[in-house]
């Protein structure tokens, strides 16, 4: 098939587009030429670049026209924030292209109430991008129902894999909290520590996408979550953080507002956005209907984020890594 991949340059797309190559498609990347993928590899030279700028076109309203220029079999769409950006696209590809598949996000549930969350037992979603995300996955439902685009929405976890900062054991990305436990000093929790951050490795994503488009009827219409097997609370994932450089975690549990009181304002609000939301999320549906089958376990994902970031002078730990 000739698959077109919006923002494919990213942290999917860096792995996505290379597996689509070895399978034999066609592969067009459109994104804004900032910068390359995370990774190189060489299928990369197999792939047709198209730049584009999606802001100022969806805009003018001509975004949709640049997509189905390029007459693709299918879409990958990676970027997609906003519900009139989604519906846009769907409108221009409907009767011109086979599988539209919109990368979501679990911040499509809000805080959760039981556990693991399916596709169907989330919580109302809360904040703009949880509720974006959510209408654009519930309008590509309704599309396809109505028998229109084929539309597949996959929804990952808290996206890891090296070249970039995962989210670490307090749901944030300060880089002080490394420091802290590689040299074995305290660290303020808010809370018990029993919250849940549920990561997902890049690549595992692009499993799921590169699936998804292998097996279209079966996607056809549906939503899932693309995360890892098993989730990470902040207790056990301050604990293996703390074991890759031969500590032990010193946990203090405060208050969310003593907490708030000692950390900076972002990385404060960043922690609370993960933690209160607490999510583990169920794969048994992209299992069954895709054969999705995580290769990465959480901490072993973080654990090579780390390690990228330590090997290229990113992040500052006071000992090495013995992990």
């Amino acid at each position: 098939m000739r698959v077109v991949v919006i923002g494919g340059s990213g942290h999917i797309g860096t792995y996505l587009v290379p597996r689509l190559v070895r399978a034999g498609h066609e592969v067009v990347n459109i994104s804004r030429g900032s910068r390359a993928a995370y990774t190189d590899a060489p299928e990369w030279r197999q792939v047709r670049q198209v730049v584009a700028d999606r802001e100022r076109q969806d805009r003018e309203g001509v975004f949709g026209d640049t997509v189905a220029a390029l007459h693709p079999d299918a879409v990958v769409d990676l970027v997609c924030f906003t519900l009139e950006s989604a519906t846009a696209l769907v409108g221009r590809l409907r009767g011109e292209t086979g599988h539209l598949l919109h990368c979501g996000s679990i911040w499509r549930y809000g805080p959760s109430l039981a556990l693991p969350i399916s596709e169907t037992t989330g919580t109302a979603p809360v904040g703009e991008y949880g509720v974006q995300k959510d209408r654009i996955a519930r309008m590509l439902k309704e599309e396809t129902a109505a028998g229109g685009l084929v539309t597949t929405s996959l929804h990952p976890g808290h996206i890891v894999g090296p070249g970039w900062h995962p989210i670490g054991p307090l749901g944030n990305l300060d880089p002080g909290v490394s420091a802290t436990l590689s040299a074995g000093r305290p660290l303020r929790i808010p809370g018990l520590g029993a919250e849940l951050m549920h990561h997902v490795h890049a690549d595992d994503v692009a499993q799921a996408f590169e699936r998804a488009l292998d097996r279209r009827d079966a996607a056809a219409g549906q939503d899932f979550n693309v995360v890892a097997a098993t989730a990470l609370n902040v207790r056990g994932f301050a604990h293996q953080a703390a074991a890759w450089f031969g500590k032990s975690a010193t946990l203090e549990s405060v208050s969310w507002e003593e907490f708030r009181r000692h950390t900076p304002r972002e990385p404060a609000q960043a922690s609370w956005e993960h933690l209160h939301r607490s999510h583990f999320c169920s794969i048994e549906k992209a299992a069954t209907l895709l054969g999705y089958a995580p290769e990465h376990q959480p901490q072993a994902a973080v654990l090579e984020a780390v390690r990228w970031l330590i090997d290229h002078d990113e992040l500052k730990v006071a000992g090495p890594l013995i992990a």
